[in-house]
C-alpha cells in the first residue's frame, strides 16, 4: 500500500502521539503548530508532552525523516494529501465546547487550498459535540475554500480513544476505528491509515461518530462513580466493596456486556426499580452520598415523560398499544413502563385499546394482580384478543415491546405509529435514511 503524506495540526498530546505512530507505520508526517517552542523541540526529536515510550518513538521518526514539524501551514498543506486536526477543544466558562482553535485551523486550510485544484481530505480528530462539525465548522471551511465541501475537498471525523500513560498501546490496540463520513468512498483514505490494525472498522455519519467519543468517556466516568457509590454503601453494610465489584465484573453475560446498553424505552419489572429504590433509601437513611444511584429512577421517569409528550405531539386521541408487560414473553405488569404510560393516557382522557397475548386478567395473581388493580383497574375492558382489533380501533399505534415483531403492523395498520423501542433515541433524519436504504 502506498503510504500517505499527512499534516497533523496541533502537536500536543493527541497530535504528537498520532503523528509519531503514523510516521512509525511508514507515512510521512509533518506536525503543524503555532507554538515555535513545540516545533523546535520536535525538530530535535523531543516530544512536547510526556508519555511512556513517546521519547524514543519521536526520536526514531525524526531521525529517519518521516516526522518533521513547522509553523508554515501553507507549506505543510502543499506537501500533503490529508490533514488531521488535533488541536484542543477546552470547556468554556459555561461548560460548552470551545471550538475556536479548530475553526482557525480550518480557515487556514481552506485559504491554502483555495487557489489550487488539489484534492484533499480534512479530518477532525479533536473532540467535538455532534452538530458542531456540520453546523459550525463545515461553513467555515467552505467560506475559506470558496466552494462547497465534497467536490475536491472532503471533511470527515475520526475520534481518538487514547488514554494518557497508555496512548501508544491504545493507538495500536483500539476498541474500534470509527470514521464519520458521507460514504465509504470518502472514509477509505482514513481507514487506510489503520489497515494494519486488527480492530473492527466502522463507518458512520459524522454526528454519530462524534457522539461515540462522548458516550465512551461518559460511560467510563459513570463506571467510576458507580463503583465508588457501591463501595461507600458496602462499607456501611460491613461488606467489602472492592470484592463485591470484583465479583460483579465476573458476569460477562449481563454486567460487563452489551446487555441493557440498547437505548429505547424505560426499564421496569419487579426487580430493577425495587432494588434501586431499596439501595437509595438505605443511602438516604445513612446519609451516604449516592447522587448517581438516586438519579437512576428519576432518569427513568424522564424517559416515560418523553414518551407521553411524543404521543401528545402526534395529536391523535384514539390510541392502540402493542405490548403491556414490561417485556415480551412475560405477563409481569409490575412497574411496567407500558402500564405507567397507559395509566397516564387514560388519566388524560385518551381512548385506548391494548394487545398483549401474554397478559390475561383471569391469570393474574398476587402482587401482579394487586399492581394492576391499583394502576389499571379496568384492564379487562382495554385488552383485546386480536391485534386487528387494535388496528381497527386506533388512529395512532404505539409499539411498546417486541410483540410488535409478530403482528405485521407494517402491512395491517395504515395510520401513524410511535415505536417506543427507537423513536425516543433515533433522530428523524436517521430514520428517513434507514427507510431509504431498506427500499
Amino acid at each position: 500500500m502506498t503510504k500517505k503524506r499527512i499534516a497533523v495540526f496541533g502537536i500536543g498530546y493527541v497530535g504528537c502521539v498520532t503523528g509519531a505512530c503514523l510516521a512509525r507505520d511508514g507515512n510521512h508526517v509533518v506536525g503543524v503548530d503555532i507554538d515555535q517552542g513545540k516545533i523546535d523541540a520536535l525538530q530535535k526529536g523531543f516530544p512536547p508532552v510526556a508519555e511512556p515510550g513517546l521519547d524514543q518513538l519521536v526520536e526514531e521518526q525524526v531521525k529517519n525523516g518521516r516526522l518533521t514539524a513547522t509553523t508554515d501551514a501553507e507549506a505543510a498543506i502543499g506537501d500533503t494529501e490529508m490533514a488531521l486536526i488535533t488541536v484542543g477543544t477546552p470547556s468554556t466558562d459555561s461548560g460548552a465546547v470551545n471550538s475556536n482553535a479548530v475553526k482557525r485551523v480550518l480557515e487556514t486550510i481552506g485559504q491554502c487550498l483555495r487557489s489550487g485544484e488539489k484534492n484533499y481530505t480534512v479530518v477532525i480528530r479533536s473532540t467535538l459535540l455532534p452538530g458542531i462539525l456540520e453546523e459550525e465548522l463545515k461553513p467555515v471551511l467552505e467560506e475559506a475554500l470558496g466552494e462547497e465541501i465534497g467536490h475536491r475537498v472532503d471533511l470527515c471525523n475520526n475520534p481518538e480513544f487514547l488514554r494518557e500513560t497508555t496512548a501508544i498501546k491504545d493507538y495500536d490496540n483500539p476498541p474500534f476505528v470509527v470514521v464519520g463520513a458521507e460514504d465509504e468512498y470518502r472514509a477509505k483514505p482514513i481507514l487506510d491509515l489503520y489497515n494494519h490494525l486488527t480492530a473492527e472498522t466502522i463507518v458512520t455519519d459524522t454526528r454519530t461518530a462524534a457522539l461515540i467519543k462522548y458516550g465512551c468517556n461518559s460511560f467510563h466516568a459513570l463506571k467510576v462513580a458507580f463503583a465508588n457509590e457501591i463501595g461507600m454503601l458496602a462499607k456501611s453494610f460491613g461488606a467489602d466493596g472492592q470484592e463485591a465489584m470484583r465479583i460483579l465484573c465476573i458476569d460477562h453475560q449481563l454486567n460487563i456486556s452489551p446487555a441493557y446498553l440498547r437505548p429505547g424505552f424505560a426499564f421496569g419489572g419487579s426487580c430493577l426499580p425495587k432494588d434501586v429504590r431499596a439501595l437509595t433509601r438505605y443511602a438516604q437513611q445513612q446519609a451516604i452520598p449516592s447522587d448517581l444511584l438516586q438519579s437512576i429512577l428519576s432518569s427513568n421517569e424522564t424517559v416515560l415523560d418523553a414518551a407521553f409528550r411524543l404521543v401528545e405531539k402526534a395529536g391523535q386521541r384514539v390510541i392502540g398499544l402493542i405490548g403491556l408487560s414490561f417485556k415480551s414473553g412475560t405477563d409481569d405488569l409490575r412497574e411496567s413502563p407500558q402500564v405507567i404510560l397507559a395509566e397516564k393516557l387514560l388519566g388524560k382522557g385518551y381512548d385506548l385499546k391494548i394487545y398483549d397475548p401474554d397478559v390475561s386478567v383471569s391469570r393474574l395473581k398476587g402482587a401482579n394482580l394487586a399492581y394492576v388493580d391499583r394502576h389499571l383497574p379496568h384492564l379487562s375492558a382495554l385488552l383485546v384478543e386480536e391485534p386487528q382489533e387494535v388496528f381497527d380501533h386506533a388512529e395512532l399505534l404505539i409499539l411498546g415491546t417486541n410483540i410488535a415483531n409478530d403482528v405485521d403492523w407494517e402491512n395491517r395498520f395504515e395510520g401513524e405509529t410511535i415505536d417506543l423501542r427507537k423513536d425516543l433515541v433515533v433522530s428523524q433524519d436517521e430514520q428517513k435514511l434507514a427507510n431509504r436504504q431498506t427500499k
